[in-house]
């Protein structure tokens, strides 16, 4: 899953290391080996090994795979994984209503709420991810993934950014063909991730 789904399966923000959670669940994406989880506090550590639990849950599912696999048929190869990812956040954020756990909540005032507290701490996060932070900020990222051109846009830009990945420019258009099929995946899929995440939060120490 992309940065939408791991920041909103981040759990509850009425617990008390919700904000340390939602650090280590974002500061992962740079995160390396045990060495790299050990440089964090305890509280931040969980939100790392969510962030991995998440990833590994999500490449494993039947359902997942099942996207994945028409993905590579549509000429992805070994890019559908991320074609996958980002079309799913598409889908959360363009549903985020019928996703998000609180029904008062919007996807604007979420993003916001996020992006304040990942700024708050971005001390704690890996260099890249500052940089990185700082443009999704700016340009509001999670917001803009609701619409099929946020998703282009960012499967445009990270065409030109990662060496060999040109083929994700094409990756758009070849999720939004098959959007219904996709949809009916991803329906099925998050009740699924969500319930494994709040288990795993739950019950990790």
């Amino acid at each position: 899953m992309n940065f939408l789904a791991h920041l909103l399966l981040s759990g509850s923000p009425a617990a008390p290391d919700y904000s340390d959670i939602v650090v280590g669940n974002f500061a992962a994406e740079a995160v390396r080996g045990q060495a790299g989880v050990l440089a964090y506090p305890p509280a931040v550590q969980r939100g790392i090994r969510l962030h991995r639990f998440i990833d590994s849950f999500t490449d494993a599912h039947p359902l997942v795979r099942r996207t994945t696999a028409r993905l590579r048929t549509a000429g992805l190869g070994k890019w559908a994984g991320v074609v996958s990812d980002m079309g799913f956040d598409h889908l959360l954020a363009r549903d985020f209503a019928h996703y998000h756990q609180i029904p008062t909540e919007s996807l604007p005032a979420f993003a916001q709420r996020h992006y304040a507290l990942l700024h708050a701490r971005r001390h704690e996060l890996p260099e890249r991810l500052r940089h990185l932070l700082h443009y999704m900020r700016r340009d509001d990222w999670l917001t803009g993934y609701a619409r099929p051109q946020g998703l282009e846009r960012a499967l445009l830009g990270l065409s030109r950014r990662v060496p060999s990945a040109e083929i994700l420019a094409t990756g758009a258009a070849a999720f939004l063909a098959e959007l219904p099929t996709y949809e009916a995946d991803f329906r099925e899929f998050w009740p699924e991730l969500r319930g494994a995440s709040q288990l795993f939060i739950s019950t990790e120490v």
